[in-house]
């Protein structure tokens, strides 16, 4: 079972991502659950999605504790809540951000960091600071998990209108040719 935490801000979108990116890995035979976390959450602050993905049903619908894969949406929301919180070993990280990976701090139980500046892709195409379709094209390309055929056909079953939808299909495009992937070499213990 593959455990994914997403962060981001309020009124960023990471549960609706939460909820495209399951859409998309039921289109490809997946068992999904998705857990999106609501609360006292107003714009801004800091959010939650969660969601598990398996060869075969799930019967466990908590919060996820221990992702395999964090994938944030926020470049900055990593300064108010620990993203690595509970990571599990050989995780993966999939994050926006202009800055460089030596500049990021990463857990050492991240072995897989995809980097893409979805901000910059966002104001482009929607004049808006609005990633998450971006970055499920990042995830997309990081994990290998999802297809980006996939998640197209979920795009464009949601809830977004004609003209949001070209835009948001073109985000996806935007975030997987943009996402660079890096393998982390864990130093042995001394």
């Amino acid at each position: 079972m593959h455990e994914i935490r997403i962060h981001g801000r309020g009124g960023q979108g990471a549960v609706m991502a939460g909820g495209i990116l399951a859409a998309a890995l039921v289109l490809e035979g997946k068992f999904v659950v998705a857990v999106p976390s609501f609360g006292f959450e107003r714009r801004g602050a800091p959010v939650a999605s969660f969601l598990r993905l398996d060869d075969r049903e799930i019967r466990q619908m908590t919060n996820i504790y221990n992702p395999d894969c964090i994938l944030c949406i926020d470049p900055t929301v990593g300064r108010a809540v620990d993203i690595f919180d509970g990571v599990r070993e050989n995780a993966v990280l999939v994050q926006t951000t202009a800055r460089p990976i030596e500049e990021l701090r990463l857990s050492e139980r991240v072995v897989t960091v995809g980097l893409c500046d979805a901000i910059s892709i966002a104001l482009e195409i929607f004049r808006r600071p609005i990633t998450n379709t971006i970055m499920l094209g990042a995830f997309a390309r990081a994990t290998g998990l999802v297809t980006l055929d996939s998640l197209r056909t979920a795009i464009a079953e949601s809830e977004f209108r004609d003209a949001g939808l070209e835009q948001n299909l073109a985000a996806l495009e935007r975030g997987y040719n943009s996402t660079k992937v890096h393998s982390i070499v864990q130093k042995a213990a001394a």
